[in-house]
């Protein structure tokens, strides 16, 4: 299948080239850029220097006739424009963008940016790939979950599903590396302003609280509400997320085990053994999402964490495996990617 890129210099497009590059279906046709057109992939990523791509400017028919299928690695507003224009020429688009991920009013209010088409608001399909399988393998239009949603519900859907508890709200205590942020230059991304520091940012503003009730309340049956802390600490990818879940009568051993039936047939969830925690590390460079979770019986509080690398599993990771679904493909190809380590 020849694949187009579209947004090709940011951290999730060199991840998507790093997958697509040996998977053994998809063949890279098209990197697609507004900023750099004509330039050399080698030269904006000197690490693929061997790879003979150049970038083109975004050109709706010629990619009609050269592609099958389009990653948006692009900024938000950028996919909401283009997506409905490639999707109606028949080409199966996946969104690593937000555009598609909330209702326009929703996506107005966090985003700040005008909502895509109503009716392709309803056609997109939400991939978290462990999810919502049945709807991607039928999908036009994939809305890629966002980096921290994906970690948080991977850990959540599970025991809302259950039911394990009865709260009506949930405190998410989340941690990112800085690539997270994307590779456009920021203060707070400059190495003095993140070396030895660790600090919160968008605090009861980040556009990923939305979403991550939407898809928890509509796993829940309920309206849920999220009290949702982003921090950065100082490493370039991954992300730890940290949920506390008020239960009553669950252990321990119950809720593991809940998470392990849960994931059983998932080949990217594992599930750590009692008396363990995940870390960002054991699932560095690959599409693994790690859980833990323990019941505090003082004070009747689950605690669970979930550990993903924001540009695999968070993004690029996701948006490949949510492909392999759409074309009836085995779930793992081109994601056999171990962790790197140390």
């Amino acid at each position: 299948m020849n694949i187009a890129i579209i947004g090709s210099t940011g951290y999730g497009s060199a991840e998507l080239i790093r997958i697509l590059e040996h998977h053994p279906y998809t063949n890279i046709a098209s990197l697609v850029t507004s900023s750099q057109t004509g330039e050399s992939m080698g030269r904006i990523f000197p690490h693929l220097s061997h790879l003979s791509y150049t970038l083109k400017e975004l050109d709706v028919e010629r990619l009609s006739e050269e592609v099958e299928a389009v990653f948006f690695a692009a900024p938000p507003g950028v996919s909401s424009q283009w997506a409905p224009r490639l999707a109606e020429e028949g080409l199966i688009c996946i969104d690593l963008a937000g555009d598609f991920r909330l209702d326009a009013s929703a996506y107005e209010e966090w985003y700040g940016k005008k909502a895509a088409p109503a009716t392709w608001l309803k056609q997109a399909v939400y991939g978290l790939s462990e999810w919502k399988a049945e709807e991607i393998a039928q999908a036009h239009l994939v809305a890629n979950p966002g980096c921290y949603p994906t970690a948080a519900l991977l850990l959540l859907l599970p025991l809302l599903k259950e039911g394990v508890t009865e709260a009506g709200s949930l405190v998410i205590d989340a941690k990112s590396g800085v690539s997270g942020a994307g590779r456009g230059f920021k203060q707070t991304n400059h190495f003095c302003e993140v070396n030895e520091n660790h600090f919160p940012y968008k605090v009861g503003i980040h556009q990923h609280t939305p979403e991550i009730e939407r898809y928890a309340s509509s796993i829940a049956g309920r309206d849920l509400k999220v009290l949702f802390t982003p921090q950065i600490v100082p490493m370039s990818r991954g992300i730890l997320v940290t949920a506390y879940i008020p239960v009553t009568g669950w252990t321990s051993s119950q809720l593991m085990e809940l998470l392990s039936e849960s994931y059983r047939e998932a080949p990217f969830v594992r599930v750590c053994r009692s008396g363990e925690w995940p870390g960002t590390k054991q699932v560095q460079g690959s599409n693994f999402c790690d859980l833990g979770i323990y019941v505090d019986e003082r004070t009747k509080q689950a605690v669970g964490v979930a550990v993903i690398d924001n540009l695999m599993k968070g993004a690029a990771g996701q948006a490949v495996q949510n492909l392999n679904i759409r074309m009836g493909w085995p779930e793992t190809s081109g994601l056999n990617l171990l962790p790197l380590y140390p």
